[in-house]
């Protein structure tokens, strides 16, 4: 594959080396950088004077800074698991925790639940009890209280790191600090929740660490310090050493000494021993940047030392070194390679960096291999293994591994692990400043398609050109258009190298497209059903230009939308990448308006879906999801006034209809007594769900085992659970947009349809 883009003489001789079955010749180690031939870790250590700042006092920091939007999900995001909470004596509650007789189930519920002004002179002196229930409660009381309840959810934190730690996620604060580099570099899953704490808050922890990072030495100082490095990668060391001018330009001095020691003497206190399993025997050799060497395999084994000394977050400088010298191909495969023995010797877990090290040394082969890994761990019981593998393809980082990584988070049927997934991607758009949707729109790769949208396949003595259907099928052409069913096999007239070059180029094109188109439509469709809108910039450069998006969306109609004089345009992008009206005349958009994808309620009751209608069908043009053809249904006056769709309560419907509510965005609910989902709710705008309670509820591990559901209520609720815990009457219908209403009414008469 990588042949034909080597020099003539270095492909003939790897060539050479190849069809011999010979390895590659090793390089001179004496020709190797000195960390290759004489690591640190195999001489002795010298002890080097720490600089030591006593007394420097805690700058006190106590703050919340919330993301936009956190907040309120936080407060809204809460999964309850007792109906009869409106019922209970608040007062009676709140004596019982001052006496000490509030069982522990019933704590974060009373802070959560309970009126604030009652609650709230409680959170100081409240140490939230330890069952795992904790974690979910406290999101809503950190909500709630904000400062008030930082000690609370400190004390939580520490007694539950991997559970609760992520309720810390919000707040700034010395103790909050220090705790995340301790879990930094001590506990894996919540050094994890440690990791995004430091990317997020970064250079603000930064004088809450120069104490320990000063002071004596021990675990924490080391702690310190590795969070201090950590940070630095992040924003530079200069910018460490100006939020260490806090305590002063003396602490500033020592903190920049200390991040300017040469990183390839940082080593840990023990050396990790690698095991039998890692053979370099066995293992592929790694060539060099010129291919033409190889790595001798003397050295082979301290790179296996500085990938075993590498924690995710903390990667040895060496294996940087590695990288600039080796070729990424080689060693994307070498590491492939090593993980796969890992996995044969029973992936033990004291040697996890075997699957961690794919994230510094894979490439997109690497994606490509261990995605369906990924998938199938959880059902194999490797959660842990798998969510490990959702922070390789987000250290990958490539185009393509995000947008692998954002499928999982779309569409896995292990839960958790999906969850997990939509928390990296957020983890990763808030690094970009930008939302999980916009992040998702700009991780779609060109795939290599040129500007027209397609890929030529070059067999030497003929040519193939490959474009795409509606739902993004591709299809392959010969030279005078006419479509062919498959493309051809290489042939013996055909060129020995680039016609084979070309056919793996279409199989792992068919692969990748396959991977995302399914997901692009639906992101479409989402879009246009929850009036989405982009700037005008944002539709040329992220839609229109992109070569395989473009084939979605010259399919549709779009709405432009002049916000300041609530005017709007429905218009087609043409196979130019011009812009049409419904008339087929040409249309210049002013650069003020946002774009969105039409939906038909738009339109009223006018002529142009019709129009639409007719234009389409001139040029032939089929559409990836329904549009022009989708009902458009509306809500009844006593429906927009009441808080109820009565029209569809009482149906009685098979559970597996139900269940199929979860493929049009519905949401099944938290399990409840005997792990029963007791409702189905939709998002339908911020604070509002519309929510189904269903009867009898819908068994976790056997949908089946109580029969068919009663839709006992429709509603539009705060919350998804409001109906299950009494809180509050419902909301008007009349609150909902024409569009999400549409939308909802077609979602549940599909559902009832023939429902007894």
């Amino acid at each position: 594959e990588l042949l034909p883009a080597l020099p003539e003489a270095a492909g003939a001789a790897v060539r050479a080396a190849l069809d011999a079955g010979a390895p590659v010749p090793e390089a001179d180690p004496a020709s190797l950088p000195p960390l290759l031939a004489d690591p640190p870790w195999t001489r002795p250590r010298t002890k080097t004077a720490q600089a030591v700042l006593k007394d420097l006092p805690s700058p006190g920091v106590r703050t919340i800074e919330w993301r936009p939007g956190e907040r309120e999900e936080w407060t809204v995001d809460l999964h309850h698991h007792w109906r009869w909470a409106g019922r209970l004596d608040w007062s009676a509650q709140a004596a019982k925790l001052r006496s000490g007789d509030l069982p522990d189930h019933m704590q974060p519920m009373l802070f959560a639940e309970a009126p604030e002004d009652l609650v709230r002179p409680l959170l100081a002196g409240w140490d939230p009890p330890e069952p795992w229930y904790v974690a979910e409660w406290m999101r809503l009381v950190v909500a709630r209280f904000e400062l008030d309840a930082l000690d609370a959810a400190v004390a939580a934190a520490r007694r539950d790191p991997a559970g609760a730690g992520a309720v810390l996620m919000p707040y700034v604060s010395d103790e909050t600090a220090r705790l995340m580099a301790d879990w930094l570099v001590r506990l894996k899953q919540a050094g994890r929740t440690a990791r995004a704490w430091f990317a997020r808050h970064g250079l603000a922890a930064v004088p809450a660490l120069l104490p320990p990072a000063l002071g004596k030495a021990g675990a924490e100082r080391r702690a310190a310090e590795a969070a201090l490095r950590f940070i630095a990668s992040e924003h530079g060391i200069g910018g460490v050493v100006d939020a260490a001018r806090a305590h002063g330009d003396k602490a500033a001095e020592a903190i920049e000494a200390l991040l300017a020691a040469d990183p390839l003497e940082v080593l840990p206190a023990k050396i990790p021993a690698v095991g039998d399993w890692a053979d370099v025997r066995v293992l592929p050799q790694i060539l060099l940047r010129d291919r033409e060497r190889a790595l001798p395999e003397t050295a082979v084994p301290h790179v296996l030392t500085m990938l075993a000394m590498s924690k995710p977050g903390e990667v040895y400088a060496g294996v940087d070194v590695v990288r600039e010298l080796c070729d990424p191909a080689s060693l994307a495969e070498f590491g492939w390679a090593l993980f796969r023995r890992w996995e044969a010797d029973g992936a033990p877990s004291k040697d996890a960096w075997a699957l961690a090290q794919l994230g510094w040394l894979g490439d997109d082969g690497t994606v490509r291999r261990l995605t369906p890994v990924i998938r199938a761990w959880p059902g194999d019981g490797g959660h842990a293994k798998a969510v490990t593998g959702l922070d390789v393809l987000a250290q990958i980082g490539t185009d393509v591994a995000l947008m692998h990584l954002h499928a999982i988070a779309q569409k896995v049927k292990f839960k958790a692990l999906r969850t997990r997934a939509q928390e990296k991607i957020a983890e990763v758009a808030a690094g970009l400043e930008l939302t999980p949707e916009q992040l998702a729109d700009r991780l779609v790769p060109d795939f290599g398609l040129d500007d027209a949208g397609t890929m030529t396949l070059d067999y030497g003595p003929r040519r193939f050109v490959v474009g795409f259907d509606e739902q993004l099928r591709p299809y392959v052409a010969d030279e005078d258009g006419k479509r062919r069913k498959a493309l051809p096999k290489p042939g013996a007239k055909d060129d020995p190298e680039l016609a084979p070059a070309a056919y793996k180029a279409f199989t792992t094109l068919k692969k990748d497209v396959r991977t995302v188109a399914a997901d692009l439509i639906a992101r479409l469709e989402t879009a246009m059903v929850r009036n989405r809108r982009w700037s005008l910039d944002e539709f040329r450069d992220l839609f229109v230009a992109h070569p395989l998006f473009r084939h979605l969306v010259r399919r549709l109609v779009w709405i432009a939308v002049e916000m300041d004089q609530y005017k709007s345009i429905t218009f087609r992008v043409a196979e130019d990448g011009t812009f049409a009206g419904a008339h087929d005349t040409a249309l210049d958009l002013p650069e003020t308006v946002v774009v969105g994808v039409m939906h038909p309620v738009h339109l009223g009751k006018t002529d142009l879906v019709a129009a639409w209608s007719e234009v389409f069908a001139d040029y032939e043009i089929l559409q990836p999801f329904p549009q022009l053809g989708r009902p458009v249904y509306e809500l009844a006056e006593e429906e927009r006034k009441s808080g109820h769709l009565a029209r569809f309560e009482g149906a009685i419907v098979p559970t597996g209809r139900m269940l199929g509510l979860a493929k049009r965005g519905w949401d099944r609910g938290t399990p409840q007594d005997a792990g029963v989902e007791c409702w189905i709710s939709r998002p339908a705008g911020p604070g509002r769900h519309v929510v189904i309670d269903l009867d009898p509820g819908i068994p976790v591990g056997d949908p089946d085992a109580l029969g068919d559901q009663t839709l006992r209520r429709v509603c539009l609720c705060r919350r998804p659970d409001d109906l299950w815990m009494h809180h509050g009457d419902p909301l008007p219908f009349g609150e909902l947009d024409p569009v999400t209403a549409s939308e909802v009414i077609a979602d549940l008469t599909a559902l009832t349809a023939d429902a007894r």
